[in-house]
């Protein structure tokens, strides 16, 4: 009886352990190790992080490469995303921001230059007056009374809303400052050169 018992006790011991090992084969297929992460989720989160570093670093590249251009500067790509790629997407979401501010900061002086550069020049008429009295020299002093540029007097200066010595104002105040003496008299106050 002895070996009936053993023998019952052991086919019906492989009977469960069939199931058990059917199901355990079941579940590893769903909660199975995959490349190094525990679960399907990890792996996911991983693939949606690396999608979001290759978007945000190819972004921030593009940025990098406006501001560079901005600037006048050499840029390479492959050095850049080979010094940005690793880093997590807050990190590189940060570094676009950064980038969108300094480009609206190069954009803006580019706008203050250009500006600057379009009211320092005055007209072809006054250019060519301030070529035959001065030189075109907006620091000249002949300590004759006669100062600037345009060779302001004193009087002719602070009428026109200038103060100080017109010598040592910027070109750009010089040249605005005879345009408007221009439009005010016309050639007169450069009796030699306004001709």
């Amino acid at each position: 009886m002895r070996t009936t018992t053993t023998v019952v006790l052991a086919v019906g011991a492989a009977t469960l352990a069939v199931p058990a090992s059917v199901k355990a084969a079941a579940q590893s297929d769903i909660q199975a190790p995959l490349a190094g992460h525990l679960t399907v989720a990890s792996q996911m989160r991983e693939v949606k992080t690396e999608l979001a570093q290759e978007r945000l670093t190819r972004k921030a590249w593009r940025l990098a490469r406006r501001l560079a251009d901005h600037k006048d500067q050499g840029f390479s790509p492959v050095r850049y995303r080979r010094r940005v790629g690793d880093d997590p997407p807050a990190t590189i979401a940060r570094r676009i921001r950064s980038l969108r501010v300094d480009i609206k900061q190069e954009e803006r002086r580019e706008r203050r230059r250009v500006v600057k550069a379009r009211d320092a020049t005055a007209s072809p008429t006054l250019e060519a007056i301030a070529a035959c009295e001065s030189g075109g020299n907006p620091g000249t002093d002949t300590g004759n009374g006669f100062y600037g540029k345009f060779q302001f007097t004193l009087q002719t200066w602070a009428s026109v809303g200038g103060s100080g010595n017109p010598a040592q104002a910027s070109e750009a105040e010089q040249n605005q400052r005879a345009a408007m003496l221009y439009a005010r008299e016309g050639a007169s106050p450069w009796p030699v050169c306004g001709r």
